[in-house]
């Protein structure tokens, strides 16, 4: 028997083990989005955080607060994707997938993806970034609709992007309804389309569709305008979820409740926009 002198009580115990959550995403300078805001929303709700970065998004305070975008090469990518899996071999299955920024940054990411098998691929479909020319932008987002839309699980579109990927015009409730259930259609993965402060009186709305079940989440407006990370909270905050083994209609539901939260305790600054804090949202 061993006796209680030989026991190590000065090493910490683990008392649980966190489920991992990657994500492949930008830096967003300011702390309110991006891979910064996916670690917050992990830690919150967790979950062990690992982030692989895309580019390097910076607001320019000198030409009205647009961006500057500088994407990481794609060797530099590949490198942090085979670190990170081979460290975590086996144990990693959950991924959120953010801000890519350039077709090869896609095609870099997609074989990553396909040297394993996930349980769960988020993918928040940043279709535009303000720091890219017009054909540009549109090379990368026909290269997500190919590559990575296909290998999701869970999608979480804004208006645009919902209206992009769907082919429809999104004006109301009903409407969105209808686009969730077209992407649901030409992604086969569950659809949580955000409406939020773009549709009209007092409910921000967003749906829920995985092809079985449709479900609107509403909750009070809280003003007019979008903050800045409530989409990348929103879809970190489903990947948590997922990687604890929430199922997909569940981590939509504690997403909806913690950006909406995360608004309500927003923090200001100098910048034209407030962004979302995720500190203290869930009780």
């Amino acid at each position: 028997m061993t006796s209680p002198a030989s026991v190590d009580t000065s090493a910490p115990q683990n008392t649980a083990v966190p489920a991992l959550t990657l994500t492949i995403a930008g830096s967003e300078a300011t702390g309110g989005a991006g891979a910064q805001a996916d670690l917050k929303t992990f830690q919150e709700l967790g979950t062990y955080g690992i982030v692989a970065l895309t580019c390097i998004v910076s607001f320019n305070p000198k030409d009205q607060w647009n961006h500057r975008f500088v994407p990481v090469e794609a060797q530099v990518i590949a490198d942090q994707l085979e670190a990170i899996q081979a460290c975590y071999a086996g144990e990693l299955k959950t991924v959120k997938l953010g801000m890519m920024g350039s077709p090869v940054t896609i095609d870099t990411v997609a074989t990553a993806l396909d040297a394993q098998e996930w349980d769960n691929v988020v993918l928040d479909p940043v279709l535009i970034c303000k720091g890219q020319e017009p054909g540009h932008a549109l090379d990368t987002d026909q290269a997500l609709k190919a590559q990575l839309l296909p290998k999701a699980t869970f999608v979480t579109p804004n208006h645009f992007e919902a209206e992009q990927l769907s082919g429809l015009t999104i004006n109301n409730v009903e409407d969105l309804k209808a686009a969730a259930k077209a992407i649901h259609e030409i992604s086969g993965a569950a659809v949580l389309a955000k409406g939020g402060v773009r549709l009209s009186g007092d409910e921000a709305i967003d749906v829920f569709y995985d092809g079985e079940t449709l479900e609107v989440l509403s909750a009070p407006k809280i003003g007019e305008h979008a903050v800045s990370g409530a989409g990348c909270t929103l879809a970190a905050a489903v990947t948590a979820e997922l990687a604890k083994g929430a199922t997909p209609l569940e981590a939509a539901r504690t997403a909806k409740r913690m950006v909406t939260e995360g608004i309500k305790n927003r923090k200001e600054s100098h910048a034209p926009f407030d962004a979302l804090w995720q500190g203290g949202a869930l009780s």
